[in-house]
């Protein structure tokens, strides 16, 4: 009995021994995990992130373009991240993160202790530790992770301790937004505002419940469930999410099930600067900001950087707008380039016509010489023989086509040719009362298409010139629509205006004969009359009428040839001159950039318009007169007739007809020499559009004017752009008269109008009712 009684003692120490052993153990690894932070606190294993790092993490952030009706139109960026605010969080988005990334969120303070001692006790096969917060933390200050697992865990620990101070500096909310706002959904898309809009085309407060679990469930890998590349894993991992969101009472098990019976639905819409809408109007702003931050450093000195500094561009584009311009220059442009490249199948030269050998490989050599090949060829040491006989071996390309981008093999040389057979296209459209420009479209494809001409290309302007020269003549002389010329072959003499030899203008198609109208010369472009015209007013008033209107006029030689458009002008630039006569003779300076702000909603840039008076009310008032005769009897009258239909011209190339337009339209056609450029300027009492329609080269054109003309090249653009802007009412596009002066002498309506040789003219106006 004693030896039992000894030996159950000897247990019992025993056991206690192993108790203290234990709890010492224990002890003293959490005195030396405490110990590891302390000395992690302190910055032993690498610096921690100081009270102002964790204040104001830095992450870039991008540059938004903002249209004036609230749209992003675009982004510059480093990382396409854009910060929301937790209001703009669907309720059922932070409900999918929770349920599936920390469920315990609201009960912790950075580290969950539950889950960490269920990771450790299981080794990791019944859920991780890492909180909401402690992944932040990860994603703010580690830049990259360990493969080392020592070293990996000295991160852990660090990322524990800021995830701590997080806590103590932010509420839950901020940390769930900043969490969203922050992780890398891949295809540029960086923060849960890029990745909605990428992946579903949607602001995120326009999620629904399966989509905000497809988002969440790309946490947590999300290279590996990508819906780009793995639909059938995201598929899995999203109804993973939905079962979480189930599982903790954010959805009934009757939603789940009908949920995850649902397919993705992702519509892919990525943003790049080569995609989207407006990216020629884009690239132009993005050249205006790096001006802008050049002449406006921050109060310490250093630049705006546009593509990490989160600014916000405050434009007057209308997205609507914009996308209705786009899709009438894609419509009316993939429609006639059919009719152009048939009429080129028996071209020996095309795309070029009535040009020599000679001039051909001079275009081509330019081009050559201006491509990107040709500058990197040479970066690399080549000579101009090894760069042009690389211009002559195949390669893997892809190409421009309307019906999408071909993967081909190709010389860079038939590329050229390629390219230079397609068609060109520009508008811009503007309030002329406050200069806000409305819609901007450089061209017909920006990826390959890359020269703007809005505001950097300018061509000849053909008859769009024409009403200057008329609105100095009633502005000098006090002329009427009504006042008749002789269309009959003019001259101006050598010697007179310069001169070296007698300038007989001719009239298109060669009719002559008879007395005709202001009025009606400006509505046929009869180019007799202008001529007379400009011989009576000269052409320095011209000029000058014009350089008011800021239209460059370096290059505007003082003769009276210039009358029947022989000047490049920008599209930009004739939108502007047009307005001043919707606009009462008041110039207004075109604007696109209205404010600039910094990411915390300071008013960086404020624009104020820039205003001029050129000619008075009256004058503006009768050249409009004027200008809405084209429409009425003229060469933009295809606008309102619908006789047409049949024609082989209109069946081919006028996009669109009939338009069938009854409201006052201020408008005139242009077509250069040769059919080279095609031009239309049309005004409504509230918004001036001009667009013009060519080739490359001037070589590239049609054969006839029946297709090379303005009415047919450009006028159908602005004729299907407005009617989709008056079907949208939201617009408030105008359809009233243009506004008439109080006082007007000069008379306007011919059937009141007596010629003091000629008695009473007919009247060839419509009478609108506003």
């Amino acid at each position: 009995m004693a030896t039992k009684t000894v030996k159950k003692g000897n247990q019992k120490d025993e056991t206690k021994r192993h108790i203290q052993f234990f709890w010492k153990l224990f002890g003293g690894v959490i005195l030396l995990v405490l110990f590891f932070f302390l000395l992690a606190s302190w910055g032993v294993f690498g610096s921690l992130p100081d009270e102002t790092s964790l204040e104001n993490p830095e992450k870039d952030l991008a540059t938004q373009i903002i249209s004036s009706d609230g749209q992003v139109i675009g982004k510059f960026f480093k990382e396409n991240r854009t910060p929301v605010q937790y209001e703009e969080l669907p309720e059922h988005l932070v409900n999918a993160l929770i349920a599936t990334e920390d469920a315990r969120f609201y009960k912790h303070s950075g580290i969950d202790g539950f889950g960490t001692l269920r990771a450790i006790t299981f080794l990791g096969t019944r859920g991780g530790a890492s909180t909401i917060s402690q992944q932040l933390a990860k994603q703010f200050f580690t830049d990259q992770v360990a493969s080392n697992k020592v070293e990996r865990g000295i991160q852990k620990i660090k990322e524990w301790i800021i995830a701590t101070r997080l806590e103590r500096r932010y509420t839950k909310e901020e940390i769930i937004t900043m969490y969203f706002n922050t992780y890398d959904f891949l295809n540029l898309a960086i923060g849960i505002e890029s990745a909605s809009n990428i992946y579903f085309d949607k602001a995120p407060q326009e999620l629904n419940v399966q989509e905000s679990a497809m988002l969440v469930g790309m946490f947590k890998n999300s290279s590996l469930y990508n819906p780009k590349r793995n639909p059938e894993g995201v598929m899995n991992r999203r109804n993973v999410v939905l079962s979480q969101m189930e599982k903790y009472d954010f959805i009934t098990e009757k939603q789940k099930d009908s949920l995850q019976k649902l397919p993705l639905n992702v519509k892919f819409t990525p943003q790049d600067h080569d995609k989207g809408i407006g990216t020629y109007v884009r690239e132009y702003i993005r050249g205006f900001m790096k001006q802008w931050a050049k002449d406006n450093p921050k109060p310490d000195g250093s630049l705006y950087d546009i593509n990490s500094d989160g600014l916000k561009i405050y434009t007057t584009l209308d997205s609507k707008m914009q996308l209705y311009a786009e899709e009438a220059v894609d419509a009316h442009i993939s429609h006639i380039q059919k009719e152009f490249s048939r009429q080129n199948e028996k071209n020996k030269t095309a795309p070029f016509r009535d040009i020599t050998k000679e001039e051909e490989d001079q275009i081509m050599e330019s081009a050559m010489r201006r491509s990107d090949r040709w500058r990197e060829l040479k970066k690399q040491g080549k000579s101009d023989s090894e760069i042009k006989e690389s211009f002559t071996r195949k390669t893997q390309m892809t190409i421009f086509s309307w019906g999408g981008d071909i993967d081909t093999l190709m010389t860079p040389l038939d590329s050229i040719r390629h390219y230079k057979s397609y068609l060109r296209a520009s508008m811009m459209s503007m309030i002329p009362q406050t200069g806000e420009i409305k819609a901007w479209v450089g061209g017909i494809n920006y990826k390959h298409f890359k020269y703007d001409m809005v505001k950097t290309g300018k061509r000849q302007i053909g008859s769009t010139f024409k009403p200057f020269v008329y609105a100095t003549a009633i502005d000098q002389m006090h002329m009427s629509p009504c006042d008749t010329l002789p269309n009959t072959p003019f001259t101006i003499p050598a010697g007179k205006y310069g001169l070296i030899k007698d300038w007989t203008p001719k009239n298109s198609g060669g009719g002559y004969g008879g007395m005709l109208t202001l009025k009606n010369a400006l509505a046929n472009s009869i180019n007799t009359i202008t001529a007379r015209l400009i011989d009576r007013v000269g052409p320095r008033p011209v000029i000058d009428l014009v350089e008011k209107m800021d239209v460059d006029t370096k290059n505007i030689p003082e003769a009276p040839s210039i009358a029947l458009g022989t000047p490049d002008i920008t599209v930009y630039e004739m939108v502007g001159a047009y307005s001043t006569f919707a606009n009462e003779g008041v110039f207004v300076k075109p604007i696109l950039v209205q404010r600039i702000e910094d990411k915390n909603g300071t008013i960086l840039y404020q624009n104020v318009p820039e205003t001029r008076d050129v000619i008075s009310k009256e004058s503006a008032y009768v050249t409009i007169s004027l200008m809405e005769g084209v429409t009425q009897s003229g060469s933009g009258q295809r606008l309102r007739h619908s006789g047409n239909a049949n024609n082989t011209v209109y069946k081919n190339a006028v996009t669109g007809y009939p338009y069938q337009f009854t409201n006052p339209i201020a408008g005139k056609t242009g077509t250069t020499q040769n059919n080279s450029d095609g031009w239309f300027m049309g005004m409504v009492p509230n918004l001036a559009t001009g667009v013009w329609v060519g080739g490359e080269d001037r070589s590239v054109r049609f054969a006839n004017t029946a297709y090379g003309q303005g009415a047919t090249m450009a006028l159908p653009i602005w004729a299907m752009f407005m009617k989709k802007c008056y079907e949208d009412t939201s617009l408030d596009i105008s359809t009233n008269n243009f506004k008439k002066p109080a006082k007007l002498s000069i008379e306007t309506n011919c059937a009141n109008y007596r010629n003091s040789e000629d008695g009473p003219l007919p009247d060839d106006e419509f009478n609108f009712n506003p």
